[in-house]
């Protein structure tokens, strides 16, 4: 027969390792996130490196650190989905599946028009095209990266402040508010980068569908951000480390 204070015992003990869960998750789910503000640094640079075509190695390296960046996010998402705050049911709430949902949509999105612009150069090596504005893949490449893209990261933004912010005035909240005011801004910054499919396709134009300013200022903006979200859920849970010793 257990005693009251063996159920204590066993009560306490279970707390200590749902919370030792949370921070290990905690723990992966911010570097994961700084990592991929990290890699997408680089990434974004190789687009600017040549004014011109770019030659073939420069297109498939950074087709390749953006397969790792969503390698990366992947990773991310689903240690952010253990993280997000569940209802009495112990179900997690509407919003917090939709931002999941909608990140990993992201990935799928963003892999489908990496698999496009690195297609360019490997079916046509020769040629000297350049895959974000020649060739029959451009315009299909150039729209997923961009508008596609654009909506479904602003879901994922909008949806994880709204998730995370039951907790921010909580001892232990998953993130600083910081984060969650930030992830709003990029969220709205994605959203006014959606019309940018009705500004044509040269790449010169701040506001055209692949232009430097609609899609790879902002897309350099949105992974940045990821990495300053892994920062805050890095700083709260030293935070929560903290407190519980």
């Amino acid at each position: 027969m257990t005693t009251p204070s063996s159920a204590q015992n066993l009560s306490a003990s279970s707390r200590h390792a749902a919370d030792a869960s949370d921070l290990s998750t905690t723990t992966f789910a911010g570097r994961a996130g700084m990592a991929v503000g990290a890699l997408s640094v680089p990434m974004v640079a190789l687009y600017f490196v040549y004014s011109g075509p770019p030659p073939e190695w420069n297109v498939l390296t950074r087709s390749l650190l953006t397969l790792v960046i969503m390698a990366v996010l992947t990773a991310f998402g689903v240690a952010l989905a253990r993280l997000l705050p569940r209802d009495d049911t112990g179900r997690r709430a509407i919003i917090g599946q939709l931002t999941i949902v909608s990140l990993l949509t992201y990935v799928a999105v963003i892999l489908f028009a990496t698999s496009l612009e690195a297609g360019t150069p490997l079916a046509f090596p020769d040629r000297g095209m350049d895959p974000t504005t020649d060739g029959p893949l451009a315009a299909a490449m150039a729209l997923a990266h961009g508008p596609i893209a654009h909506l479904w990261i602003a879901m994922f933004f909008l949806g994880f402040a709204r998730a995370a912010q039951r907790f921010t005035a909580a001892a232990s909240p998953v993130v600083p508010r910081w984060t969650l005011r930030g992830s709003i801004v990029v969220g709205v910054i994605n959203l006014l980068a959606i019309p940018s499919l009705y500004f044509g396709m040269d790449a010169t134009h701040f506001y055209a569908v692949n232009g430097w300013g609609a899609d790879a200022l902002v897309g350099l903006i949105t992974l940045a951000w990821v990495g300053f979200t892994g920062l805050g859920i890095h700083r709260a849970g030293k935070k929560r480390a903290r407190m519980l010793t």
